[in-house]
């Protein structure tokens, strides 16, 4: 199996809001528009696993309050939590429920230490696709975290994650600084529209030979791709062009209720979408011609 000896489960201290540590059966704390709780999401709608529902609202800055952190000292989405056990990363959850819901594998057996691999180049894009998401999806103004905001993640939960001081919170909080800073460059754009180019290129050399990206049955690993190219989409990615086969594989499935419910949108932040896509081409700042695709 990929591990749970190096997933990330917090320790007991690691934890501050301690109720949670009592609680039993399976609690899933997620936004509705983050892709790492989508993932999770689909995951559990595919495997028919039932769950109790605890939306955080990432707009609101409900992520950073002191509860929150208390629970995750990364401020991030999803976090599950099961019989007391805190887990804090998509593909570890992923991973975990899957080893201990046999029904319905989606990691092929014998296959767990490839597939890890596989997950673990997703999961180093994802930092990618919030930097297009932020210039893509919908007007945010020059500081996404206020200063007051960032100073709460500063200030509270533990910090800590495996009774260690957690180095990914300084990665999140440079983000937000630099992006408060000097906004989501043109630069940073290319580098990383240049990142999903490569491994979406990878993955439709795959498609030529098989019907799902780990051969002829859904796995984690489509799910988790499902989830990154529809916000690729979203942001005005030339999927077809570039990438025939992907295009061809993400439709039938993103089309499916177990994802079509958890990646629709309301009419309203569709037009907020669409409209801002409109300005940004009247003005040559698309994707496609920042990201030179």
């Amino acid at each position: 199996m990929y591990g749970e000896e190096v997933m990330v489960q917090l320790q007991k201290n690691d934890v501050l809001t301690k109720e949670v540590l009592d609680w039993e059966g399976i609690h899933l704390f997620h936004f509705e528009a983050s892709s790492c709780s989508q993932k999770v999401r689909v995951f559990l709608n595919l495997k028919g696993i039932e769950w109790e529902d605890h939306p955080v609202d990432l707009s609101s800055g409900e992520n950073y309050s002191e509860y929150y952190l208390g629970i995750n000292p990364r401020g991030l989405v999803p976090t599950l939590v099961q019989d007391g056990e805190v887990h804090i990363e998509s593909n570890d959850i992923l991973t975990l429920l899957d080893s201990r819901f046999s029904e319905n594998k989606l990691i092929p057996l014998g296959m767990e230490k490839k597939m890890a691999e596989f997950l673990h180049h997703e999961d180093d894009l994802h930092m990618d696709l919030r930097t297009i998401t932020f210039r893509f999806t919908q007007p945010r103004g020059k500081a996404p975290r206020s200063k007051e905001t960032l100073q709460n993640y500063r200030d509270r939960g533990s910090g800590k994650v495996r009774g260690q001081r957690d180095r990914q919170k300084d990665v999140e909080l440079k983000f937000w600084e630099t992006a408060a800073n000097i906004g989501i460059t043109d630069e940073a754009v290319h580098r990383s529209a240049g990142r999903f180019k490569e491994a979406l290129s990878d993955l439709d050399h795959r498609l030529e030979y098989s019907k799902y990206l780990f051969g002829d049955n859904i796995t984690i690993l489509d799910i988790a791709w499902v989830v990154y190219v529809n916000r690729l989409s979203r942001c005005g990615y030339p999927l077809e062009r570039l990438h025939p086969n992907v295009d061809a594989w993400f439709w039938p499935l993103r089309k499916r209720p177990e994802f079509e419910k958890e990646m629709q949108v309301s009419a309203d932040i569709q037009k907020v979408i669409d409209d801002h896509h409109a300005l940004l081409k009247s003005e040559g700042r698309t994707l496609v011609d920042v990201g030179v695709l």
